[in-house]
């Protein structure tokens, strides 16, 4: 299934989000694609810092499980500084809908 939402970095760290996912920490990019995640994109609408991510994954409910990994919420830590986070450091995140697909 396809999975779409967006996120929200502040004013001034785009360079620096990309930078940090340039070098994406391989631990994570394995427990990521342990959950079955493929196709993981992330956009950048420079004209509000929000942030527009899709991914492919056979368990949606797999996504819950995530933030009971260690490297998980090591990289939340890393990152919220630079972005929007709930108290858990966890990216506010806002579900998408989907309403059209074209395959």
């Amino acid at each position: 299934m396809r999975v779409a939402f967006t996120m929200k970095i502040f004013p001034g760290c785009a360079d620096e989000y990309k930078r940090r996912h340039d070098a994406l920490w391989p631990q994570l990019e394995e427990l990521l694609k342990q959950h079955g995640i493929t196709e993981y994109s992330i956009f950048l609408d420079d004209a509000t810092n929000i942030l527009f991510a899709t991914l492919q994954i056979e368990d949606a409910a797999l996504l819950d499980e995530l933030p009971k990994h260690t490297v998980m919420q090591q990289w939340w830590a890393y990152m919220k500084d630079i972005m929007e986070t709930n108290a858990d450091n966890s990216p506010v995140v806002t579900p998408l809908k989907e309403v059209f697909y074209l395959p």
